[in-house]
């Protein structure tokens, strides 16, 4: 046998030792773990909307006289109260949770009032809790009526020395009310908070009619009601969120655009989404706005102080509809509430519909009357039976007076009473601790009064006992009182549409406007009307501040819902919407190109094309590019239905050779180029077949080794008899010619001469096709000279002739570009 001294330390042979499998092992506590954090701190109760921290610190304030009505006191002897008696964890979990509580941006019913510091909407941490105070609210007080009265079960605390409630006898739908937010292990919860007076009527409407269905009680809740209010969208979302328990709901911060005397556009937020932190969100719009990621925001401020409010300062030309479309898309201005409507029943976690939560509630409340209306039953049968008592002994005092005198001692004058009258213990000590008072007749004619009406009121507590319907009626009418005490209006909006439904684009009025693009890749858009009608052979007005080493090179109009599709020198094409680009006056210089398109640093817009919502429409359409050496090429629009951002290739070039052009061709159409010297050719647009888009182009006019082509057009067959062709030079000379004059010829040859180019005239620099002369045409100079004349005031001349003077460029100035407006 080995000596005790020499027993080893790991030797355990002598010991009782438990052999267990440590995946068991594991196992089992694992889930035992779990289990303890879903029931004991994460998830609710249905019955009462409680966790157990926050239904521990209700029933402490109950305790230490902290209700509605008391003054206030320091939060840190409600801390320390439940620290000491229910909740055996850190003090931060009990006072960040009464913090919350408190937090009238958290809450949508705060269920504690707290004075001093207990945090902001911006993030900002309440202050420690030896310097707030606090107290139940009125509404706690409801949460926690007739608990003493035996209504719910009671349990040992933590180390067995006092009980605390397993749930609070909740004479309202907390879990409603004020919503949850808790995750567990392998499971969460999130339920928003709802309106006190919508959660009341569905719950009368339940008890009213058993069967109703969830779309039946969502009659009476509308949806979530956030503490900030702001908007909640898209009703189908709504009922399939409280059908099935999940579903996301998007939710957005109430935003209002408003215009000043001067139309200047401002966006004042005045409510932010539920949990979403204000300030979180001011540096998020800051940050768009520095990285570029978000035009026309002009100046961002935060006014806010207990009231949210936002100011976002737009800038002139820019839709402020579409700043905020962008906001909601970008930030938490616009966030989904995703529900998640899981709660304790039984104890168990389980999902839930609005009418589970609402149908366990009222189950509850019959619980908790049932067990009120029985404590009451008990203590005034209690009541009656002492009133009894006395009352048999009023009606015999003599005889009871003259035992008690002959007794010896009280005991013995309790023994006899009850010998003689056959009362029980309690009716004798009752008669014994009765004063003399109660001999006087109105006491008399009192114990009597008031026997009857403890008689009566035993018997209606019984009678509501012995029916449910007249329970039920009890429950409804102390919703009803709660109701009228508590309720209030709805705070957030509840829209039936979907959010998002307007696009950019429907927010965009429809009109005609004049983009302008400058050779050192300057855009901006202006509005057409901005350019009054002059005379022709003036000098025009300024329009463009542009650098003395740039110059406008293109002008179009179009609608501002239309494609714009821009070509590059190099054989690119890229495309935005016309919106895209903000309007501005015509005095101001534009934004680089480069803010709206990926161009590379070696490339260079040359042409914009725009493309109208009809012409996509057209199975036919086909885009013609031009080069300026007469090449030209032909793919079918849709080719260009989904250009990146990055751009696409749209024609191969040789050595030298520069896109310039590009226009939209149907079936039938004419093509027109003219050169720079003065030749034009005209031929059909089936003369061109269809190719992919990195493919070069075919011959479109044999020019001359110096010459270049610098204009192309479309004519429709049907404008063939009454279109004519206008022709601008560099020195401001103009004319039109018809049509008719400028045979159809085959694609490739030399084209015949459209205008006598001398040293006076300058070389031409405008072509367009113009039917009609209803229009004006928009003449540009290359220092952002502009000059809109009508159609009328140029004349149609033959082909060979040198025009009239349309436009006066100034001394060092040349014409660059017309538009047709």
């Amino acid at each position: 046998m080995a000596k005790k001294e020499d027993k080893k330390p790991w030797d355990i042979s002598n010991e009782k030792v438990l052999v267990q499998n440590i995946s068991e092992e594991m196992r089992k506590s694992f889930i035992e773990y779990s289990m303890s954090v879903i029931t004991s701190r994460a998830l609710p109760d249905v019955r009462d909307g409680l966790k157990p921290v926050h239904r521990r610190i209700l029933y402490a304030m109950k305790t230490t006289g902290l209700t509605s009505g008391a003054k206030f006191r320091k939060s840190a002897t409600v801390v320390g109260e439940v620290l000491g008696k229910y909740h055996p964890h850190g003090d931060v979990s009990v006072y960040d949770s009464m913090v919350n509580m408190a937090q009238e941006f958290s809450s949508r019913y705060p269920l504690v009032l707290g004075q001093g510091n207990f945090g902001s909407l911006d993030g900002d941490s309440a202050a420690a809790y030896r310097y707030t105070e606090a107290k139940m609210s009125k509404l706690s007080d409801e949460l926690l009526r007739d608990i003493e009265k035996e209504t719910v079960l009671f349990v040992p605390n933590f180390d067995g020395s006092i009980k605390e409630p397993k749930v609070l006898p909740a004479a309202i739908p907390n879990l409603l009310l004020n919503g949850c937010l808790g995750i567990a292990v392998g499971m969460a919860t999130n339920i928003p908070p709802h309106n006190l007076s919508e959660v009341v009527d569905a719950t009368v409407h339940l008890i009213d009619n058993p069967d109703a269905t969830n779309e039946d009680l969502l009659e009476h809740v509308k949806g979530p009601d956030f503490p900030l209010g702001g908007v909640a969208f898209n009703k189908k979302d709504i009922i399939h969120a409280y059908s099935t328990g999940r579903g996301g709901v998007v939710c957005r911060g109430d935003a209002e655009i408003i215009e000043d005397k001067a139309g200047k556009f401002q966006i004042v937020i005045s409510s932010i989404p539920y949990r979403v932190n204000r300030a979180n969100l001011v540096v998020k719009i800051a940050s768009l706005v520095q990285e570029k990621k978000i035009q026309g925001i002009k100046d961002l401020r935060d006014e806010s102080d207990e009231e949210t409010r936002i100011v976002i300062d737009i800038k002139p030309g820019m839709e402020p509809q579409r700043v905020l479309n962008y906001l909601y898309k970008h930030t938490e201005l616009e966030s989904a509430f995703n529900y998640n409507m899981t709660g304790l029943v039984d104890g168990v976690p389980q999902l839930l519909t609005l009418r589970d939560i609402l149908s366990t509630f009222i189950s509850h409340r019959e619980e908790v009357v049932k067990r009120r209306t029985e404590f009451d039953l008990a203590k005034a049968k209690a009541r009656a039976h002492i009133l009894e008592g006395l009352k048999k002994a009023l009606d015999h005092i003599d005889e009871v007076i003259q035992i008690i005198k002959k007794s010896k001692d009280t005991p013995e004058a309790k023994l006899n009473l009850i010998k003689k009258f056959k009362f029980t213990e309690i009716q004798a000590q009752a008669i014994l601790d009765m004063r003399l008072q109660k001999l006087a007749g109105l006491e008399r004619k009192a114990i009597e009064d008031e026997l009857k009406a403890v008689l009566k009121y035993i018997g209606e507590l019984e009678a509501l006992l012995a029916s449910r319907k007249k329970m039920l009626a009890v429950i409804s009418g102390e919703l009803a009182a709660i109701k009228e005490a508590y309720g209030d209006a709805r705070r957030t909006k509840i829209m039936a549409r979907a959010a998002g439904a307007i696009s950019d684009e429907d927010l965009i009025p429809e009109k005609d406007t004049a983009l302008l693009l400058t050779a050192g890749g300057y855009v901006k858009r202006t509005d057409p009307a901005e350019y009054r009608a002059q005379r022709r052979g003036g000098q025009g007005v300024s329009d463009l501040e542009t650098k003395e080493e740039d110059a406008v090179m293109h002008v179009t109009i179009a609608s501002t819902k239309s494609d714009l599709l821009f070509f590059t020198a190099e054989g690119k094409v890229y495309q935005i919407k016309m919106y895209d680009i903000p309007e501005a006056s015509k005095a101001t210089k534009g934004k680089s190109i480069n803010n709206y398109i990926s161009l590379a640093d070696t490339d260079r817009v040359t042409s914009v094309l725009t493309v109208p919502k009809e012409a996509r429409q057209l199975k036919e359409a086909a885009v013609v590019c031009v080069t300026n050496k007469g090449a030209v090429k032909k793919m079918m629009l849709d080719q260009f239905a989904h250009v990146r951002r990055s751009g696409i290739a749209a024609m191969g070039l040789d050595k030298d050779e520069v896109l310039l052009s590009a226009h939209i061709v149907n079936p039938t159409d004419e093509i027109m180029l003219v050169s720079q010297d003065g030749q034009s050719i005209r031929f059909k647009e089936s003369d061109v077949r269809a190719m992919g888009r990195t493919a070069g182009g075919v011959r479109g006019i044999d020019l001359d080794k110096a010459d270049i082509v610098i204009g192309a057009d479309v004519v429709a067959k049907d404008n063939f008899k009454k279109a004519e062709l206008l022709i601008l030079t560099e020195h401001g000379y103009g004319k039109k010619s018809s049509l008719e004059e400028y045979k159809t010829q085959n694609r490739g040859g030399g084209g015949i001469k459209t205008l006598n180019v001398t040293d006076k005239t300058g070389v031409v620099v405008g072509a367009a096709i113009v039917v009609d002369d209803e229009h004006d045409v928009l003449t540009m100079s290359k220092k952002g000279q502009a000059m809109r004349t009508s159609l009328k005031e140029i004349p149609t001349l033959g082909r060979a002739t040198q025009g009239v003077r349309v436009m006066k460029a100034k001394e060092g100035d040349r014409v660059a570009s017309i538009a047709i407006i």
